[in-house]
């Protein structure tokens, strides 16, 4: 039986598949295949704007090659989770 934390891992590399290769590479997301996933995949991607997602790209794709890859994908997963175990964090008093 598939633990929670098995399902939610094969939902992130799952949900890097769906869009990866649409352009391209069938292993990376170029910039587009990148903004979609945001776009559908995340609540704060019906906030971000282009610009937005150019600087992240930017700043996901390390070896600048104008694609990011799945160990540059799991860069910006760890990110969001920093993020929202911070976001659930009680205030430090």
């Amino acid at each position: 039986m598939e633990t929670p934390l098995e399902k939610a891992l094969a939902t992130l590399v799952c949900t890097f598949h769906k869009y990866s290769g649409k352009e391209g590479d069938k292993f990376t997301l170029s910039k587009q295949e990148l903004k979609e996933l945001i776009k559908q995949e995340l609540a704060l991607g019906e906030k971000m704007k282009d610009r937005g997602i150019d600087k992240l790209m930017e700043s996901l794709d390390k070896d600048h090659n104008n694609e990011i890859d799945f160990k540059e994908y799991t860069g910006f997963l760890t990110a969001l989770c920093m993020s929202y175990n911070q976001f659930f964090q009680p205030d430090a008093k």
